[in-house]
């Protein structure tokens, strides 16, 4: 279903001349006459060009839903014709003179939709849900798009294979974002340049718990006592790939770290012997952390650890990392490090993720060099020879192509973005020595704290940092080079 402004007969006629004209005027007119023009459909991500949109900064989400899972126990979809309900408003800024604008939205069915409390004129083509308001925002005016919308969210299916968006599990269901899987469940500006401050609110069958993305604010009974709402606010930055919402049947638990961090833990009951031992690290973790990369960007922690086979992998939701299953310790060491690096600093494109990956990865060798494990120059040693994986096509993989120039969308979570981008750190480490390598990797999080950043930006800060230090190997070599480097 679309609304559009009615089209104008093609017969000419002076009253049908003026009417065009004054059709006219009111999309490109607002206050003070403001001349406005649409915002782009996309921000030009060089592996996802239809994600995002331009002409707007999105401030803040409040995010109402209600989900109804299948009640069978058997295929983990709803037994009701419209399982989600939801309304989504969205605060932002014009960032032009905005006439129209879009949303990311992929399937759904919008009911209404207003700016500003009225009615809006909308069409939609694919992900695309384009709006346009009574008039021209203005450039720097503060707005608010209002939808309601309702349906079965969709799993989607990544171009490496893997599913995201809504994955509906045997008692409930799991939204995990990335890259651009968090348009399956709300409408939004879907991509990490904007980011935005959240307020989700879930209403669940009673009995069914609902977790989510930074602290919990309420939980009531509703509904003459067959629903529970659960409000949960996240009131730093956060990229919309790392937004999720977990239903089911869980076992919370709550604690606090020694500085007296909020630590929120939700575990599907069948994980829950398995996950004991390794989730009681996550204090000792955090501490070690915060000493290595500084001071923790946000105020609450925790995990979600749904049934294995739930998701296919483990993934950095704000605050509250999700795992298929019981992680080792070197995941939940990963997991955790990416609320440094990835969800305080977030990449300006995709084609950033080894600022992901690589620091994540390389807080595992860390992890196992401070804790009587291999040093990281020996996993470094052993992947550069060939060693570390028990077959050649593994250890080959890592030199497929340079992590800071995945070859497509498909391979922005490959080995080279993981291992060989845990690599460049591991050279930058050895030019500068540890004490000026431990300034970086902190400096580099304070300098960028809830923003987005890229690779330009990362390598003219190691730069600034270590003056009097050459770094042009490392960059030609290692981080943009093609094949595997030549060892010095």
């Amino acid at each position: 279903m679309s609304r559009s402004v009615p089209r104008v007969p093609a017969v000419a006629t002076p009253f049908l001349l003026a009417l065009t004209l004054a059709l006219t005027l009111t999309a490109c007119s607002g206050p003070g006459g403001a001349h406005g023009t649409p915002g782009s459909a996309g921000v030009a991500d060089p592996y996802f060009p239809k994600a995002g949109n331009g002409g707007y900064d999105v401030t803040h989400y409040a995010l109402t839903l209600a989900y109804t899972p299948d009640t069978s126990g058997t295929s983990g979809t709803s037994d009701t014709s419209t399982p989600l309900t939801g309304t989504a408003t969205i605060t932002a800024r014009a960032t032009q003179n905005l006439s129209a604008y879009d949303l990311d939205l992929k399937g759904m069915k919008v009911n209404s939709l207003t700016v500003d409390g009225k009615n809006a004129p909308w069409t939609r083509t694919g992900q695309e849900l384009k709006v346009r308001p009574a008039s021209t925002l203005p450039k720097g005016k503060t707005f608010r798009t209002t939808v309601r919308y309702s349906g079965t969210p969709e799993t989607l299916t990544d171009p490496d294979g893997s599913e995201e968006g809504w994955l509906p599990t045997a008692d409930g269901a799991l939204a995990l974002g990335e890259p651009t899987g968090s348009m399956a469940w709300f409408p939004g500006n879907d991509h990490p340049s904007d980011k935005a401050t959240y307020d989700i609110t879930i209403t669940v069958p009673k009995g069914l718990q609902a977790v989510s993305n930074g602290e919990l604010s309420t939980e009531r009974t509703t509904g003459a006592g067959r629903t529970t709402t659960y409000t949960w606010r996240t009131t730093r930055p956060m990229a919309t790939y790392l937004a999720t919402v977990a239903i089911g049947h869980y076992d919370i638990t709550r604690t606090t770290t020694k500085n007296g961090l909020p630590v929120y833990v939700a575990v599907d009951p069948r994980e829950a012997a398995a996950s004991r031992e390794v989730l009681a690290k996550i204090p000792e973790i955090m501490e070690w952390e915060e000493y290595n990369f500084g001071p923790y960007p946000f105020s609450s922690t925790g995990a979600i650890v749904d049934r294995r086979g739930d998701a296919g992998y483990a993934l950095e939701t704000q605050t509250r990392p999700f795992f298929p299953g019981a992680p080792d310790t070197a995941t939940l060491v990963h997991e955790l490090a990416h609320q440094w690096y990835g969800d305080s600093v977030t990449p300006k494109t995709w084609r950033d993720m080894w600022l992901n990956e690589g620091f994540a990865t390389y807080a595992e060798w860390l992890w196992s060099e401070d804790h009587d494990g291999d040093t990281a120059q020996q996993t470094f040693d052993a992947l550069y020879k060939g060693d570390y994986y028990d077959n050649k096509a593994d250890s080959d993989a890592i030199w497929a192509f340079p992590p800071a120039n995945p070859t497509s969308a498909a391979h922005i979570s490959d080995r080279p973005v993981y291992e060989r981008g845990a690599m460049v750190l591991h050279k930058i480490r050895q030019t500068v020595g540890d004490a000026r390598f431990y300034d970086i990797v902190q400096g580099w999080t304070a300098a960028h704290r809830y923003g987005n950043a890229d690779t330009a930006d990362f390598t003219a800060y190691v730069e600034k940092m270590a003056p009097g230090k050459d770094f042009s190997v490392i960059w030609k070599n290692w981080l943009y080079g093609d094949g595997k480097p030549a060892r010095p």
